[in-house]
């Protein structure tokens, strides 16, 4: 064999992979790194199951996609607040947010329909309206904002109601209630037809606001008032159920929409799976915190929503509020849970 022919031969050996050479396919992902990533956002901490869950599917989108694709877990408000990270996922700053529907109303209000006022008396017509139609109609009105969602809601539990002075057993018992609302007009209006006397404060009053009796009573999610010590200022805990919201998985509809559809395959029916887990989980949560807040002294009683729907039917609300959402909207949400105006 010649010089210059042993050269070309060698020159074409040294172009094949050696994992080609061996029999086996070249793997280039490892080496270059996942086509796609994407940074998520939220305002809880890493242990919150929402968190907890949500890396699990990130895990097997991960393991789906080998490596194809990867999500960013960014917690605890890292990436700034509700106002600001919704506007990076709008912007493509940010991929994947999960705010509250009230948060997301900003951009479309008919998606605030599932915290109505006592409108939903369990979880099971919680999740028949939103896993249904109604969530099917709240989803086109965020893909019309400009936001792809996945199909299943997460959980972040009914609302209750705590006081200093009596427990709430029925409506009556809200007249003149100076009560701590959150800057949300829903809330505010809500109260308001109950006869209560509603004052927004930011969170971090709150415990103060109680302790001076600037405030009597607040309302939040029960693990809320356990990680607040709420109890240390407050006597009762009625579990009035009055409001239920929960976190859309929203995602950047540019970002979402250059995925190939197989991507889009695996990260949907990843987050679908977790947000199933993830409401056992905050259900879990909320039994356990019941029993830990009666250990802590406070005083739980259960009313019924009945004297509620009547003051506030009475008020106008829902028939104020059915004009602000719309017919169609309203009419979705009365299927799952009877007529409400």
């Amino acid at each position: 064999m010649t010089n210059l022919a042993r050269r070309s031969l060698l020159r074409a050996a040294a172009a094949v992979p050696v994992a080609s050479a061996l029999g086996f396919p070249a793997i280039v992902r490892a080496a270059s790194g996942p086509e796609f990533v994407f940074k998520y956002g939220n305002n809880l901490p890493l242990t919150h199951p929402l968190n907890v869950r949500s890396q699990e599917a990130a895990n097997q989108v991960r393991e789906a996609s080998r490596g194809r694709m990867e999500i960013r877990i960014f917690p605890n408000n890292q990436l700034g607040g509700d106002t600001d990270m919704l506007a990076q996922v709008r912007s493509g700053g940010i991929e994947m947010f999960t705010p509250s529907a009230l948060v997301v109303s900003t951009l479309a209000p008919s998606v605030a329909i599932n915290a109505v006022g006592f409108a939903f008396a369990d979880y099971d017509q919680v999740w028949r309206a939103m896993d249904g139609k109604l969530g099917a109609y709240v989803r086109a009105a965020m893909q019309k904002a400009g936001l792809e969602s996945f199909e299943k809601m997460w959980d972040n539990g009914f609302r209750q109601t705590t006081t200093s002075t009596a427990p709430i057993v029925n409506a009556q018992n809200m007249r003149g209630l100076k009560i701590r609302v959150p800057v949300s007009p829903l809330s505010i209006d809500m109260f308001k037809g109950l006869g209560a006397a509603p004052t927004s404060l930011q969170f971090s009053e709150v415990y103060s606001s109680l302790q001076t009796h600037i405030v009597d009573a607040q309302e939040n999610p029960l693990p809320i008032v356990q990680v607040a010590k709420l109890y240390e200022v407050q006597k009762y805990c009625s579990l009035t159920n009055h409001m239920w919201d929960g976190y859309w998985f929203v995602l950047n509809q540019r970002a979402w929409q250059r995925l190939p559809k197989d991507l889009q395959a695996i990260a949907s029916d990843a987050f679908n799976q977790a947000a199933i887990k993830q409401r056992d989980d905050v259900r879990k949560l909320n039994d356990a915190a019941v029993a830990d807040l009666q250990g802590k002294g406070l005083a739980i009683n259960r009313p019924s929503p009945d004297t509620f729907r009547t003051a506030l039917r009475q008020a106008g609300f829902y028939s104020q509020w059915q004009g602000r959402f719309g017919n169609e909207a309203w009419d979705l949400l009365e299927q799952s849970v009877g007529k409400l105006a």
